[in-house]
C-alpha cells in the first residue's frame, strides 16, 4: 500500500499537466485567433501611407457659385493653412490637450477614464485626436457594436493611431482630422460644415463659429444648432471655457464671446446639399459626368472633383423667378377652367393607378385587405384631390443658351424644385412644336431663292386629302412671307411645301444641321410642327439662326479638375456651318416681325422687353403644348408649357403659345437685361453685303402676286423689304415679266431704266 500512493499521485499530476498544456494551447490558439482577427481589420501599409477619404465632387457655375455636389459622403478637402488657428486650438482644448505630446495614445487619460467609467459610473471618453482619426478614416466602428466589438475597435484604434503618428506629422494629422470628421446635415469635413452652418469658407470662421463646429464633434445630433439651439449654445460655451483652461483664450474674451448668439445661415439648408438653384441642370451634368467617368476613370461620388459649368447663377435665379411669377397665377386660372366631370374616364384611370401604387395597397396580404384599402382611398376626398392636382399640374421646360457659343446659361426642367432623378422637360421630352417649327421651313424657302416680300395666296387647298386651316379660320388674298410668319398663317406656310418652295428632304437636312437630332416625319404637315422635338433642340436651332448660321452643340461642362486642382479635361462646343449667313440673317429679320408686330408682340406691349429680338410662338392643334422660342444676339431661350399626361390640355385660346409660354420668356429676357445690365447689341447684316433693301411695287405683291420693282407707274406706292442680292436675277426673271440686272449698288430695270437703290 505504501508503494501505491506515489504512483497514484504521479498519475494525477500527469493528468493535470496534460490539462494545463491543453489549456495553454487553447489560450494560445484563442489569442492567435484574436490577434489575427484584430490585425485583419487594420488598414494596410498602403492605406496608411495613402489614405483615400471619400470626397464630394463640387459643381460650380460660370460665375463661381456652387451649384451642387455629388457624394456618398459630402466632403471637400482644405489645407491646414486655411483653417484659422483658433479652430485648431478649440479642437485641442476640448478633445485632446496632450495632442502635441503623446504618440497616438494617451495612457494616463485612458486609465483615468476607465476608473471613472467603472467605479464612478460616469461615461468619459479617452480617445485622442489620432485615435478618432483612425476610427473615422478607416471605418473601424461597426453598426450595433457589442462589448466585444468595442474592445476590438479600441485595440485597432490604438495600433492604427500609433502607425499614423509614425507616418504623419502633427499638422498632417490635424488636416486629415478636420477633413474627415462628420458635422451633421450631410457635411463631412470642416469646409462643407462651414458652408452648411454659416455659409462661409473655413477661413472666414469666427471663434464662436469654431466653438459650434467643435461642439458638433461630440454629437452632431444632440448639439445641432438648427434643431437644438440651447444645447448647441451650452456646448459651444463649454468649448470656449476649455480654451480658457488650456491658455488659448483670455477670461475677458471668453466673457464677451459667451454672451453672443449663434449666428447661423439658413441658405445652404434651404438650398439643400444636392443643389436647389438648378436641380435639373445638376442632374443633366451628373448624367454627362457618369458617361465621362468611363473615359477618364474617375469616381464622381468620392474623388472630390471640381466641375466647372456654363451655368450663370444670376440668370438661373431670374429664370426660376420668371417661371414662378407666370405659372403660379396661370395654374390657378387653369384650375378654374378645368372640369374633371367632363373627363371622368381619365380620372377613374389615374385614381386606380395612384391607389395601386400606394404602399398600403402593395403591402396588403390578401385580396380582401387590398379591396378594403382600395375602397378607403377611393372615398378619401383629400387623396382624390391630391391625385387631381398632380394630374392637372402645368409643367414647364425652360432653357437659355448663349447664342454665340451654345453654352447653357439656365435650365428649368420642371415645376418640382425638389427634383432628384425625375423627368427633365428640357432634355427628356419630345413634343410637337406646332408653329414654332415654321422658321425652319421658311429657312429652306429663303435659301432656295425666295425673299420676305415674296407673296403667296392665302386660300385653302387640298393636297392628297390634306387641307390645313388658319388658326382663326380666316382666308384672304396674297400675303408676303414676312406677314405669314409674323402672324403664323398656316395656309401660306403649308403652300411653301406643296408649291415646291421648300423640299421635305431639305427641311430634314436643315433641321438636323441646325440642331434637331430627333428623327422627323418628313411629310407636308411638318410645317405645322407635327414631328416630336425637345426644347433643347428647338433652342439650338433658333440659336443657329441668331448666330449667323453657325450651329454650336449645347454645352454644360467646361472643365473637370481633380481634388488637387489638376485639370482632367476641358470642353468646348463643337461648331459647324449649318446654313448660309445671308439666309440666317433674312429669316432672323423676318422673325423680328413676330415680336415687333405679330403673335409675339405681347413681349413688347405687356412685358416691356424692347431689345432687338426675334422669335416664334407655337401651339398644337389640341392646345396640349404651348411654345415660345426667341433670341437676341446674346441669348436664346426656349419655353415649353404643357402636361405630362397628354390627355390633359389647355382650354381654347388660353393655351396659345403667346399666352401660356411667351410670358416666361419675356419676363426672363426683360429681367436679365435690366438686372444684369447687358450691353445693347443688334443683329448685324452679313459682311458680304449681299443682303440689301429693295423697293417693290406694292400692288404687284398684294393685288397680283407678281412682284415687280418699284417704278413711277406703281399707283399703289412702294413696299420695302430686304433681299439677298445673289438671288435677284434668277428670282425676278422667274417670277416677273421684267428683265433685271445688277450693277454695283443699283438694280436696273432694262424696260424702264429706273434705278432702284440697294441699301
Amino acid at each position: 500500500m505504501a508503494g501505491y500512493k506515489p504512483k497514484k499521485n504521479a498519475s494525477k499530476r500527469k493528468k493535470h499537466y496534460k490539462f494545463f498544456l491543453l489549456l495553454i494551447l487553447l489560450i494560445v490558439i484563442l489569442l492567435g485567433w484574436f490577434a489575427n482577427y484584430v490585425f485583419s481589420g487594420l488598414p494596410s501599409l498602403e492605406e496608411l501611407e495613402n489614405p483615400k477619404p471619400q470626397l464630394a465632387s463640387t459643381v460650380y457655375s460660370a460665375d463661381g457659385e456652387i451649384v451642387g455636389q455629388f457624394f456618398r459622403q459630402n466632403r471637400v478637402e482644405v489645407s491646414i493653412d486655411s483653417i484659422p488657428p483658433y479652430v485648431v486650438n478649440a479642437l485641442i482644448a476640448t478633445e485632446d490637450r496632450k495632442f502635441y505630446k503623446h504618440w497616438g495614445v494617451d495612457l494616463q487619460r485612458f486609465i483615468q477614464a476607465m476608473i471613472k467609467n467603472i467605479f464612478l459610473f460616469r461615461r468619459e471618453g479617452a480617445s485622442t485626436i489620432t485615435q478618432q482619426l483612425a476610427k473615422n478614416l478607416y471605418d473601424l466602428k461597426v453598426k450595433n457594436e457589442t462589448i466585444f466589438d468595442t474592445i476590438v475597435r479600441k485595440i485597432r484604434e490604438w495600433i492604427t493611431a500609433i502607425q499614423i503618428e509614425k507616418t504623419y506629422t502633427k499638422r498632417e494629422i490635424l488636416e486629415m482630422y478636420f477633413n474627415i470628421s462628420w458635422f451633421g446635415h450631410g457635411a463631412y469635413g470642416i469646409e462643407t460644415a462651414s458652408r452648411v452652418y454659416f455659409d462661409k469658407d473655413v477661413s472666414e470662421l469666427t471663434i464662436n463659429d469654431a466653438g459650434v463646429l467643435v461642439a458638433l464633434l461630440k454629437s452632431a445630433y444632440y448639439y445641432d444648432p438648427f434643431e437644438r439651439y440651447d444645447n448647441a449654445l451650452r456646448r459651444r460655451n463649454l468649448v470656449l471655457s476649455n480654451m480658457v483652461d488650456a491658455g488659448f483664450l483670455s477670461e475677458k474674451e471668453y466673457m464677451k464671446l459667451r454672451t453672443e448668439p449663434i449666428k447661423l445661415s439658413n441658405k445652404r439648408i434651404q438650398e439643400g446639399i444636392s443643389g436647389k438653384l438648378a436641380p435639373h441642370f445638376l442632374e443633366y451634368v451628373r448624367q454627362q459626368m457618369t458617361k465621362l467617368s468611363q473615359k477618364y476613370g474617375f469616381d464622381l461620388y468620392s474623388d472630390g472633383l471640381n466641375i466647372y459649368t456654363t451655368l450663370d447663377s444670376k440668370m438661373q435665379q431670374i429664370a426660376n423667378n420668371a417661371v414662378k411669377e407666370h405659372l403660379d397665377p396661370f395654374q390657378k386660372e387653369f384650375d378654374k377652367r378645368w372640369n374633371w366631370a367632363q373627363y371622368s374616364d381619365i380620372l377613374k384611370e389615374i385614381v386606380d393607378i395612384a391607389i395601386k401604387k400606394r404602399p398600403e395597397y402593395k403591402n396588403a396580404s390578401t385580396p380582401e385587405e387590398q379591396k378594403e384599402v382600395y375602397n378607403s382611398f377611393l372615398h378619401n376626398k383629400v387623396f382624390i384631390d391630391s391625385v387631381k392636382n398632380e394630374e392637372q399640374k402645368i409643367e414647364v421646360g425652360f432653357v437659355c443658351l448663349d447664342t454665340k457659343t451654345g453654352a447653357i446659361k439656365a435650365m428649368i426642367g420642371g415645376r418640382n424644385q425638389n427634383f432628384a432623378y425625375g423627368l427633365n422637360h428640357v432634355t427628356q421630352i419630345r413634343r410637337q412644336p406646332g408653329s414654332a417649327f415654321k422658321p425652319i421651313v421658311y429657312t429652306v424657302a429663303i435659301d432656295n431663292g425666295l425673299y420676305p416680300a415674296y407673296p403667296i395666296l392665302n386660300q385653302p387647298f387640298d393636297y392628297n386629302g390634306w387641307s390645313p386651316q388658319n388658326f382663326d379660320k380666316s382666308t384672304g388674298g396674297f400675303m408676303t412671307l414676312r406677314q405669314a410668319l409674323a402672324n403664323s398663317v398656316n395656309i401660306v406656310s403649308a403652300r411653301l411645301i406643296i408649291e415646291g418652295h421648300a423640299e421635305l428632304w431639305k427641311i430634314g437636312r436643315f433641321a438636323e444641321k441646325m440642331g434637331i437630332k430627333s428623327p422627323l416625319d418628313l411629310v407636308p404637315s411638318i410645317v405645322l410642327g407635327t414631328s416630336l422635338v425637345s426644347p433643347l433642340e428647338m433652342a439650338s436651332a433658333f440659336a443657329t439662326l441668331g448666330n449667323k448660321g453657325i450651329y454650336n452643340e449645347p454645352i454644360s461642362i467646361t472643365k473637370i479638375e481633380d481634388k488637387n486642382g489638376i485639370t482632367i479635361a476641358t470642353f468646348n462646343s463643337l461648331a459647324s456651318e449649318a446654313i448660309p449667313e445671308e439666309t440666317a440673317y433674312i429669316v432672323t429679320d423676318m422673325m423680328r416681325s413676330v415680336i415687333d408686330e405679330g403673335t409675339g408682340i405681347r413681349a413688347r406691349l405687356t412685358y416691356n422687353f424692347q431689345r432687338p429680338a426675334a422669335g416664334k410662338t407655337g401651339t398644337t392643334q389640341d392646345f396640349g403644348d404651348a411654345w415660345f422660342i426667341g433670341f437676341t444676339p446674346q441669348l436664346t431661350a426656349a419655353v415649353w408649357v404643357g402636361f405630362d399626361d397628354r390627355r390633359v390640355s389647355f382650354t381654347g385660346q388660353y393655351g396659345q403659345g403667346s399666352r401660356a409660354a411667351l410670358p416666361i420668356w419675356a419676363i426672363f429676357m426683360h429681367d436679365v437685361y435690366e438686372k444684369l445690365n447687358l450691353p445693347l447689341e443688334d443683329f448685324t447684316p452679313p459682311a458680304s453685303g449681299n443682303v440689301v433693301t429693295a423697293k417693290f411695287c406694292k400692288e404687284s405683291i398684294f393685288e397680283y402676286g407678281n412682284p415687280k420693282l418699284y417704278s413711277p407707274d406703281c399707283s399703289s406706292g412702294v413696299y420695302t423689304d430686304i433681299i439677298n442680292i445673289r438671288d435677284l436675277p434668277s428670282t425676278f426673271n422667274k417670277y416677273t415679266d421684267r428683265n433685271v440686272k445688277v450693277f454695283d449698288k443699283y438694280m436696273v430695270n432694262d424696260t424702264t431704266h429706273h434705278a432702284v437703290e440697294l441699301k
